[in-house]
């Protein structure tokens, strides 16, 4: 990793850090096997529940070093109410996914290819603005630029196919009338 990687990396975890300070933050740094060669220096932040929040957050640091335009690039959360090692592989997917050439944004979905855990009908992510953690979580200053950091939401393949044929506004709206609670594995689809 160069030294513009590493600060990149470093400004991403103190920024997570700072945002949710009182909070347990462990770094981890993963084992990618072949998968380094396209992740170099990927951390995954785990964030436990505090004052920000009861739920558990997942973060990802070392995906904006690697796809940027013009010092703008995109980390990743993920939020659940448990801490599991599942969430930290799956955000080590979602990087692995986005570094590897599919570049996601808001209102971009991947598939997940089996249920976000055993029994939930929830199969897809949809990359969302950060709404459970506001603006001062997703802008994160790094040098030369800002990280985006975007909320991975799960959702179903009945809501992806809704938003395809609706729009991503029309999905939002109607988890916003249901009052979904988006660290549920097991709640039911809005579509």
């Amino acid at each position: 990793m160069n030294d513009a990687e590493r600060e990149a990396v470093e400004a991403v975890e103190a920024h997570v850090r700072a945002f949710f300070e009182g909070h347990e933050v462990d770094a981890i740094d993963l084992d990618l096997g072949t998968r380094r060669d396209v992740v170099p220096e990927l951390r995954v932040l785990v964030i436990g529940p505090g004052p920000r929040g009861g739920s558990w957050a997942y973060v990802t640091a070392g995906c904006w070093s690697l796809v940027q335009e013009d010092g703008h690039g995109i980390e990743f959360v993920m939020t659940s109410a448990v801490r599991d090692q599942r969430f930290i592989e799956l955000m080590e997917m979602i990087a692995y996914y986005h570094c590897g050439g599919h570049q996601l944004d808001v209102e971009h979905s991947l598939p997940i290819g089996e249920p976000w855990v055993p029994g939930s009908t929830c199969d897809q992510l949809l990359v969302s603005l950060p709404y459970l953690h506001g603006p001062d979580l997703e802008i994160c200053p790094v040098p030369g630029g800002h990280a985006r950091i975007l909320w991975t939401l799960p959702v179903t393949t009945a809501e992806i196919e809704y938003r395809r044929e609706h729009g991503h506004e029309a999905l939002e709206q109607l988890f916003d009338e249901a009052a979904i609670n988006p660290t549920d594995p097991f709640r039911a689809s809005v579509a």
